[in-house]
């Protein structure tokens, strides 16, 4: 696969605290990749890297082969990189519809184009029938949902999902990565999502990164990193004892 994303030595220091460091891994084209670890670990934090809400102390993030570093939030979208957020915040006085016409705007700037779009990506997202309705009424998969939608009706060429699954019941989270599933198969996007809910993350990624106090601790397969001893021992251990088995492979 050809390479899209590529993170290379990033780093980022808060004061006394390195949030991350020296942080390398790249996405394949098409792939859906996970980005996993304990609270604290970094993982929101290098997605802001990605993302140009802050700058890197060190290091550099290239999206096809493209420099990123350096460039605002808005530049780094119009590159190709749509992003959620870990706490949704739709427009709850705006329609769903419009929510998401707000993303569709990026690119197209004719209204109606735009809302065509919209509309289009509100289908793939299982929210067709809820376009008329008030935001602030959706129930949380729906807003879930919903925020998946706004960034991907930027027309990105990478997806950064920030723990779309959190708070969601089991059979939420599995018609969710379904959703997902077909979205990747169908359209091609490339994914990078950060998620604790393990189920998901064996069920949709290729490939795992695990994070640890912002230093990447392991790399591989799903199969071989939930195998890893460093990763069952500061992070799937942890997430047994927490009473999140439920949320295992």
């Amino acid at each position: 696969m050809t390479t899209l994303l590529e993170v290379d030595n990033l780093s980022k220091q808060f004061r006394g605290l390195r949030a991350v460091s020296n942080v390398s891994f790249s996405v394949p084209e098409g792939a859906i990749v996970a980005l996993i670890g304990p609270n604290g670990a970094g993982k929101t934090t290098t997605f802001n890297l990605i993302a140009g809400v802050m700058p890197p102390n060190e290091g550099e993030v290239r999206l096809a082969g493209r420099r990123l570093t350096g460039l605002r939030p808005d530049q780094v979208c119009a590159a190709g990189v749509g992003r959620t957020f870990q706490l949704v915040k739709p427009f709850g006085d705006l329609s769903v519809e419009d929510n998401v016409l707000v993303g569709a705007l990026h690119r197209r700037p004719r209204i109606a184009d735009a809302r065509r779009h919209a509309v289009q990506v509100l289908e793939l997202l299982e929210l067709g029938p809820k376009r008329h309705q008030i935001a602030r009424g959706l129930t949380l998969p729906e807003r879930k949902r919903l925020e998946v939608a706004r960034a991907l009706a930027t027309e990105p060429r990478i997806l950064l999902l920030d723990e779309v699954m959190a708070g969601l019941r089991p059979t939420e989270t599995d018609r969710l990565v379904e959703v997902l599933r077909d979205l990747n198969r169908d359209t091609g996007m490339t994914i990078l999502l950060i998620e604790h809910v393990m189920r998901a993350v064996m069920a949709l990624s290729s490939r795992v990164v695990v994070l640890d106090h912002g230093v990447r601790i392991s790399e591989g397969a799903p199969a071989e990193v939930v195998a890893d001893p460093k990763v069952i021992e500061v992070y799937l251990g942890s997430a047994l004892e927490s009473g999140e088995e439920g949320s295992g492979p």
